[in-house]
């Protein structure tokens, strides 16, 4: 996190780009000042559980309390109306108790992992599926250029700080080690002029549902 954070951060600010960054409890308390300065450069603060707990693995009345413990906390550092489940399973009973406290939009839903519901409000909420894995964003750029291609809209990419890091040395599965770092960062800077050249507009997650709401 204390690596590769801020060299997200520093490449989003000069392209210029604002992102959302879902933090669970963890992380925001261990990397404080982190936290403070995705708020301050103007990015989305998103929750992402309080220690990256499988929701969909929890008794209903734990993952609700988990749920309102983790946003009460992280709006300390900032508004929070955004949420991402931890691996991308989160159970549609849960919905309710994210609006109730507050939360506007999720994106724990993923079309790469079958879902074909598109962008629909749930209980209040609207679910912005996320379009591919984080480990496509490292493939070598003429495939991913294909890939790109064929994705609906809104394009919705996500990443990990650790893969900014280099992995190549881990004792971790291998589509966790390959192009990360430095080319893991060229890779995303690509990706960020390629739709700039494109004439794209960025948005976080919270702007989108505001752009949905308009519609």
């Amino acid at each position: 996190m204390e690596k590769g954070l801020p060299k997200i951060l520093d490449l989003l600010n000069e392209k210029k780009v604002k992102a959302t960054f879902f933090f669970t409890v963890e992380m925001a308390r261990k990397y404080p000042n982190l936290t403070k300065r995705v708020v301050d450069e103007g990015h989305e603060l998103g929750c992402h559980g309080f220690n990256h707990e499988r929701f969909d693995k929890l008794e209903k009345n734990k993952a609700e309390m988990i749920i309102k413990k983790s946003l009460d906390i992280l709006r300390e550092f900032g508004d929070v109306v955004s949420f991402r489940a931890p691996n991308l399973h989160f159970p549609h009973y849960l919905f309710p108790a994210l609006r109730e406290n507050g939360v506007f939009v999720d994106s724990s839903k993923a079309r790469y992992k079958g879902y074909k519901g598109g962008i629909k409000a749930f209980d209040g909420v609207l679910e912005i599926p996320v379009s591919i894995t984080s480990s496509v964003l490292r493939l070598p750029w003429a495939i991913q250029k294909v890939i790109h291609k064929r994705l609906n809209e809104p394009r919705v990419y996500f990443a990990h700080p650790w893969e900014f890091v280099p992995m190549q040395k881990e004792r971790i599965r291998l589509d966790c080690k390959f192009n990360t770092g430095d080319k893991a960062l060229m890779l995303l800077e690509k990706l960020i002029d390629h739709y700039k050249e494109q004439n794209a507009k960025f948005v976080t997650m919270r702007e989108y549902q505001d752009i949905y709401g308009n519609e």
